[in-house]
Formats: structure tokens, sequence, C-alpha cells
């Protein structure tokens, strides 16, 4: 008998990748980004492709179209495309990378959807325009039909009021609104592939839950192939057919979707895996990559293998104690905040109306825990953490930091707590001045403090570094040589340089691969009972703030709907908005995926 999966195996690819090496030459040596990688995609199907930052999964996407920007190069390999409608095979690496064909290959034949919409976006013309234009590009279409589609596309992916959206800008969206718009744009031609590119990262699960649907569906229904890339292995699990597994460039396992999490073969799949916060999990201390990954270099090659004793220490690990927190010792108190922003039609106008970004919530926070706040976008989580630190400033309501009232303090009154208050923001590259050196950068808020000499910054510095992970070699690097994970990290260390007692964490490790949020999140909680530090985690991701927080409150529309004990808020939700995020949050059990297969 002939199982499905072998008569996919008989088919003739899509797309085949071979071979495919793309190496950056820089003025410190040649890097070996994509080194010999090898998949396909059958048309109808997803395939995953996963990884840690810098494994090569974005440059292996971006190679297929010829888009790999300088001092990159490919340097050997083919991508066969085969076309359906002809049953002609061509290799697009043959292609001019400039040429009219290739252009056209581009948007009409596949499709990509970047991990960076703010960058792929004209910023001097209208979402609608550069969708429409898209659209004209690659069809026969009129103008006013052209639009007309684009409403429709931006109304499918999610996007209010796409009508009156049209005639909005890049910088008129969210971030959320900006990658829905991308995806929009990618899927407005009908491609008979799309490759996308971390497309949910920065949608909240409702979203993300709806978006992955709508993936889905049109795979089905227009029989595309998706190469879908992702450091989310619960979004892996929800939409992916086949996966394969990046690391240092290579492709170490492919296998069907089931298989890689039921029995994955490799030591870094193993890893990979153990890496994510589950809902179910008990862990006090994530597991990481290097728990169940050894390198060892044997005749000048790299040799992977697993690390003895890794189930042992995993368990040993889910043994971890907690913390003893005193309820009645609170550090934070927050009644009835209100955050109001006006509504103006022009520049010049009055308030014709006002946003309720944050409408009258309450909460308290014990020395030395965390609270987490969960929720859509929009739903206010950033403003309440930026409004209790005065960043914005709040319209009514009560705020209390040990027992002192600071709501509504200016920048001279707010100076002396900025000390013992810190925030660590959800874009480390933004957040960090590109012309200062990661030491220029330590030290600035130490100097601004008039804490300690400047002969003596300097080792607090290396300190700092070394607490957060980081080797005092880096000293001199500014931040565009350093990776996401390690950016965060540095904006960690500036966070603890003032010696703070509070820290707001807004989506601190959003954009991160499992592994490297992982090390992050345990570095936070080591940070947390070494230090008595106290937290308020924001995030989209509600598996990772059950791992992070002792209480959790979930805001929908700037209210606190429920709030409680963060195991009993998962366990036994009251509220239905809560119900439903939790029943939006991607499952990556082998059961949910055999079940989601049929």
């Amino acid at each position: 008998m002939i199982t499905d999966q072998e008569n996919q195996a008989t088919e003739t690819p899509l797309l085949s990748v071979k071979d495919l090496t793309t190496h950056f030459f820089t003025s410190e040596g040649i890097v070996k980004a994509v080194e010999g990688a090898s998949f396909q995609i059958q048309a109808g199907r997803t395939l995953g492709i996963v990884g840690e930052s810098g494994c090569g999964k974005s440059v292996a996407a971006k190679s297929i179209l010829q888009l790999v920007d300088r001092p990159g190069r490919i340097v050997g390999g083919e991508v066969i495309y085969s076309s359906p409608e002809s049953g002609t095979s061509e290799n697009l690496l043959d292609f001019t990378p400039t040429s009219e064909r290739m252009r056209r290959f581009r948007g009409g034949v596949v499709s990509m959807i970047f991990q960076e919409p703010m960058t792929s976006f004209s910023p001097v013309h209208t979402i609608g325009n550069q969708i429409t234009e898209a659209i004209r590009l690659h069809s026969d279409l009129s103008k006013t039909e052209s639009s007309e589609l684009a409403v429709d596309w931006l109304q499918r992916v999610g996007i209010p009021n796409p009508e009156q959206s049209m005639s909005e800008y890049p910088d008129q969206f969210s971030g959320g609104q900006r990658q829905r718009a991308m995806i929009a744009m990618a899927l407005c031609t009908n491609p008979s592939m799309l490759i996308a590119d971390e497309p949910t990262t920065a949608l909240d699960v409702t979203t993300q839950a709806q978006i992955l649907e709508l993936l889905k569906g049109l795979a089905i229904q227009n029989n595309m192939a998706t190469l879908f890339i992702t450091h989310d292995l619960g979004v892996i699990a929800e939409i992916a057919d086949d996966v394969a597994v990046m690391y240092l460039g290579q492709v170490v396992e492919t296998a069907p979707v089931e298989e890689i999490f039921n029995d994955p073969k490799h030591p870094y799949t193993k890893g990979l895996l153990a890496c994510r916060p589950r809902l179910e999990s008990t862990f006090k201390v994530l597991p990481t990559v290097s728990d169940y990954l050894e390198e060892n270099e044997v005749d000048g090659q790299l040799q992977l293998s697993e690390k003895p004793g890794a189930n042992e220490r995993i368990e040993a690990m889910q043994q971890a104690t907690t913390p003893h927190i005193d309820e009645a010792d609170f550090i934070l108190e927050v009644e009835d905040l209100h955050v109001h922003f006006p509504e103006r039609r022009g520049v010049f106008s009055g308030p014709e109306g006002w946003v309720k970004a944050v409408d009258g919530i309450s909460f308290s926070v014990p020395r030395g825990s965390t609270l987490g706040l969960v929720g859509e976008s929009g739903c206010g989580k950033t403003t309440t953490g930026r409004a209790i630190l005065n960043l914005v400033n709040p319209t009514s309501g009560m705020v209390k930091f040990n027992g002192e009232e600071i709501a509504g303090f200016d920048a001279t009154a707010m100076l002396p707590y900025r000390k013992r208050m810190q925030i660590v923001f959800q874009d480390p590259y933004s957040s960090l001045n590109p012309r200062l050196t990661i030491e220029q950068a330590l030290s600035e808020p130490m100097a601004v403090h008039q804490i300690g000499a400047k002969k003596d910054r300097r080792d607090r510095v290396v300190s700092l570094l070394e607490e957060v992970g980081l080797e005092s070699q880096f000293l001199r690097r500014y931040p565009h040589e350093f990776s996401g994970g390690q950016r965060q990290r540095i904006c960690v260390a500036r966070a603890l340089a003032l010696e703070p007692e509070f820290i707001v964490c807004d989506e601190a490790v959003s954009a991160m691969d499992v592994s490297v949020q992982a090390q992050v999140l345990n570095l936070l909680r080591e940070l947390q009972g070494n230090r008595s530090l106290t937290y308020i985690f924001i995030s989209h991701d509600l598996s990772v703030v059950k791992f992070m927080a002792d209480t959790i409150a979930v805001m929908r529309e700037g209210r606190i709907v429920e709030q409680g004990d963060a195991e009993n808020v998962y366990a036994n939700p009251v509220d239905e908005y809560t119900r439903n995020l939790i029943a939006a949050v991607p499952r990556d059990s082998a059961e949910f995926i055999r079940s989601r297969r049929g």
C-alpha cells in the first residue's frame, strides 16, 4: 500500500533547492551563511524552516529570489522551479538578478513576506498605492479593479477600516498592522509559492491565529506552496507539513512535522524543542540547546553529538525551587489609572475625541515578584508600563512606588526614581545609540547619575557584561556588530547599571529565537533571585508570560478583565476573553499535530 507521504515524495517538487551556498565576503573574512543547504517543496504543502538566529534561514530564502545584499554572494547550488502549467523546469540562479524576467518572477510567481515590514514599505507612498502597484505589475486589472482588490485583501488580513487605511502611510500603522499589510501585498498577486520570513513575529496570539488560518486556507485553495521561516515552534506545529532544521548554514534534519515533534533524530533538533516554554510546563529554568548539543572538531571538521547526561540535567531543572514572596510587601501600587490620548484631524485642530488607551486599571505588585501583562495588540499593555515610569503622562489615577506617589512627575522630579525604576524595550537596536560603543552606552547612565569615578565605571561595565553572559572584549564594539539576542542582553545590562529595584520588560524577548529566548528568560529569573528584582513582564506570548510571571493581569481595550495567580489563570480562566487568548496559543504536541492532519 502506497501512503500519501510516499505519493507526495514521487511528485515533482514545485521548488528544489540543491546544495545552495551563500557566503558574505567581509573585511574580517568569509562568513559561510548558507553552506550546501538542500530541501524541496511540493505544491499545496508548507515547509517550515527553523533554527537559531544566524543559522542561515533568511539568507537561504533571499537566495532563492536573488535578494542577497552585498557583501553577500551566491557561490554555488541550484534553485529549480518546476512550472505546473508548462511542465518545464528552470534554475532561478541562471536569471540575471536585475533582469525583467526575475523581477516579474518575484511577486508574480514566488512572493515574499519580509521579517521587518517597515523597511519593505516606502514611507512616502500610501499603503493603498503600494499594494495596488503590486497588483497592476502582475495582472491586467484596471486601476479601479486593482484598488478594489487591495481593499479586499486588507480586509482579509484583518486591517480595520480597509477603505480608509488605503489612504494612510506606513508610519500611521502599528507594527502588527504593517505586518498584516505586508502579508496582503505578498498574497494579492495569487503567487504559486509564498516565502514567509517570520510573518507573525509582531502579532498577538489571536491575530496570529487568524493569519495562520488565512495562509493555510490559501495553500489549499490555490494549491500554493509555502516556505515558512519562524523561530516559534508552536507556529511550525500549526502550519507546517514538513520541517527543515538548519544549523550553521546547513540543513541537519528534514522530516514530516509529526515526526520532528514526536521523534527528533538530531541532538540540535532535540535541544530546540526543549527550549520553548509551554502552557503545560512546570519548568522554573528552561533548557537550552547547549544542554543537548556538544560540538567537537575532528580533522578540521565540526562534529555534532548529543551531550551525555542531558535528560538528567533537564529533569533537575524542573525541580528548581521558587523564591518566597511576601505578598504583603508591595513595591508598586496602581489605582484607577487612566491614560487618554486626543484624536485630532489636523495639526492645529483641537481634539475631536479621546483614545482611552488605559481606562481605569488597578493592581499591586509584591516586591521580588513578576506581574505578567497580556492581551492583544492595542489593549494598553505598553502604555501602562510607560505610564508607571512617567514616560507618558497619566490622565488620572494613582501610582505609588515604595509607598511614594509618583504619578505625573516631570523629568526633574523623576530623576531620583530613574535609578530605581528601569525599562527594557522591545527593540534593542532602536533603543541603543548606534554612535556609542557598548562601553559608552553602559557608562552613560552611571555618568548621568554620578555613580562612581570615571576609572571605576569601566570595571563596572565589564562586571555587568559578565553578569549577562557577554565578554569584556565586546566593550569597543557598536550595536550593529551584535546579534539581536546579544543586543537584548546589552539592554538588560544597561537597565541593571543603576542598581534598580523594579524593571518593566516590554516584549523583551519577542523577536528572539527559542534558544536565545530561553537564555534571556533564564537570565532574567536568575537576576531576579540574585538582586531581589521586581518585574512587570509585558508580552503577547502567553507561554513566555506563564513561565516568568507569579501573577497575571489580562488586558482588553484598556481595562483589566481578569487577574490572579498565574497557574490558576491559565488552568481556570474565568473571562471568555482570557479563554480565547489561551485557546489561540499554538500547540506543538504530537497529539495536536496528528489531530490537525486528520
